[in-house]
């Protein structure tokens, strides 16, 4: 398919102003803008209709990601899984949001919660990183409204992908925890088996969740933090060089008993949510 240049895309914008929401389907195509590719795969029909599908691709030779951030699979989830969620923090940061009928005006990205999660957000290859995300073309009624559309996409989102996908722009420090973290929380799963056990808490880990209805901690303050019984307490050195200690526990039948709201049903919880990794910071 042919690839068109910024400005092919705003005179497409421009010559569909005010016609019906329909016309927006003469700008699915790809378009060269400043530093990324824009791959606009799918037009809603009407400013109701499930979101328009778009991609932005930045080459590695403009991204600059260190190998080391997606040298092995779990490295590259781990990557792939902060971007996006840098990638969300900045559309809400840069983008005006809601502006006319419907969903007109908003941009989504699938970042996911607290867990770490193979996803198609955002994909990191030798070659690129592409973002996936859904977007509402704005329209009053259901009438196009191309100068808003152009602040969206020549706009807005160029300013997200450059703050997002470009490593000098991003939070380079917090990219090589979250990487670590996600790796070191993978290395003690697989060696639980050679351990003996079925599962690993680590001491001073935050197991209750803020309320029933979201899967963020509870505030530190307000939380007992777990401590291991010294009868169960293990230690494993992890690739990063940290040596974690926690509960081990081991394979059998382990029976779980306490008094009411003693954090019975908490652990088990923790037990039945930990075969994901975590963010940083969850606890």
């Amino acid at each position: 398919m042919r690839v068109g240049q910024m400005e092919e895309l705003r005179g497409r914008l421009m010559d569909i102003d005010g016609r019906g929401y329909k016309a927006y389907q003469s700008i699915k195509g790809i378009y060269a803008m400043p530093g990324f590719t824009l791959f606009i795969d799918h037009v809603q029909a009407d400013p109701f209709a499930p979101p328009s599908r778009i991609r932005v691709r930045v080459e590695q030779r403009v991204a600059r990601l260190p190998r080391w951030a997606y040298a092995n699979k779990v490295r590259a989830i781990a990557c792939a899984d902060f971007l996006a969620r840098t990638f969300r923090q900045n559309i809400h940061r840069y983008v005006q949001g809601r502006r006319g009928t419907g969903n007109s005006g908003m941009m989504w990205i699938d970042a996911g919660g607290q867990e770490v999660l193979e996803r198609t957000a955002v994909w990191v290859t030798e070659e690129f990183v592409e973002a996936r995300i859904s977007v509402g073309l704005p329209g009053h009624g259901r009438v196009v409204v191309a100068k808003q559309a152009m602040d969206m996409l020549i706009g807005e989102l160029p300013r997200v992908v450059q703050r997002s996908l470009v490593y000098q722009n991003i939070d380079r420090t917090a990219l090589s925890q979250h990487v670590q973290v996600v790796e070191d929380q993978e290395f003690v799963r697989g060696q639980l088996s050679e351990l003996g056990l079925v599962a690993f808490i680590g001491d001073g880990s935050i197991l209750p969740r803020e309320s029933g209805a979201t899967d963020l901690p509870m505030p530190e303050q307000q939380a007992v933090k777990f401590e291991s019984p010294p009868s169960l307490r293990v230690q494993i050195r992890v690739p990063s060089g940290e040596v974690w200690t926690g509960m081990g526990i081991p394979v059998g039948v382990t029976l779980i008993v306490g008094g009411g709201y003693h954090g019975k049903s908490t652990l088990l919880n923790a037990l039945q949510r930990c075969v994901y990794p975590h963010i940083p910071g969850d606890g």
